[in-house]
């Protein structure tokens, strides 16, 4: 019998490229997706819950599934307020994972970024420090961090910045060998591929860094 995956932040450029694996695997015969909008498509496989993230509490008797795949996250540019920050990038996973936990989920997968320090000066690194944190001291027997580097790929918004140093990264990703093969930009098919191929149980659990997670993307499906 297929799985039920549930799927939070599928609205975003990585969490849409997920849902659209999820889809496909034959892994899963149920997805189900929270949040603030609809994905716009109707599939068979596919039910959607349409809530307020911030109250996710709430949908403890929604929330069953064999599987959580979290997406969730926020840029400086569009939440400059630390504390909304934190509550997208801290608070959604987070009560995400204790859901899990609570309905008895033994796998989870959170995107984190490679920077992830709960020590770190730096806000949005130390925000997703102490998110890997939380997540891991639920204890969920399968959980994977994923840490990826600059994501590459197109978004809504646009960002003078970050398409400059995209362009800057396609040139110097081919020198980056060795252990600095973590540091190349990743695709965000690529970090949903191998997002569903770890949840399909081929590696253990753990902290999954950028170049792991574009191996494994040619694993998938």
């Amino acid at each position: 019998m297929g799985k039920t995956a549930i799927l939070l932040g599928a609205t975003g450029v990585t969490g849409g490229f997920v849902l659209d694996c999820l889809l496909k695997d034959n892994h899963y015969n149920s997805v189900i997706v929270f949040g603030r909008s609809s994905v716009g498509i109707e599939h068979s496989k596919l039910t959607e819950h349409i809530v307020d993230l911030f109250e996710l509490k709430k949908q403890k008797a929604h929330f069953k599934a064999e599987v959580v795949f979290c997406c969730i996250g926020t840029t400086k540019k569009k939440t400059p307020n630390e504390d909304l920050y934190r509550k997208i990038d801290y608070g959604i996973p987070v009560t995400a994972a204790e859901l899990a936990k609570t309905n008895d989920i033994h796998t989870f997968l959170v995107m984190s970024s490679l920077g992830a320090d709960k020590n770190s000066t730096l806000f949005y690194n130390r925000t997703k420090g102490q998110m890997e944190e939380a997540v891991f001291s639920q204890k969920i027997s399968k959980t994977y961090i994923l840490r990826p580097s600059l994501i590459a790929g197109k978004r809504n918004e646009k960002r003078l910045g970050e398409y400059i140093v995209k362009g800057l990264m396609r040139l110097v990703n081919p020198f980056l060998i060795g252990s600095f093969r973590k540091y190349k930009s990743i695709p965000s098919e690529h970090i949903a591929k191998a997002m569903v191929y770890l949840a399909n149980g081929k590696r253990d659990s753990g902290v999954v860094l950028s170049d792991e997670l574009n191996d494994l993307a040619k694993l998938w499906p």
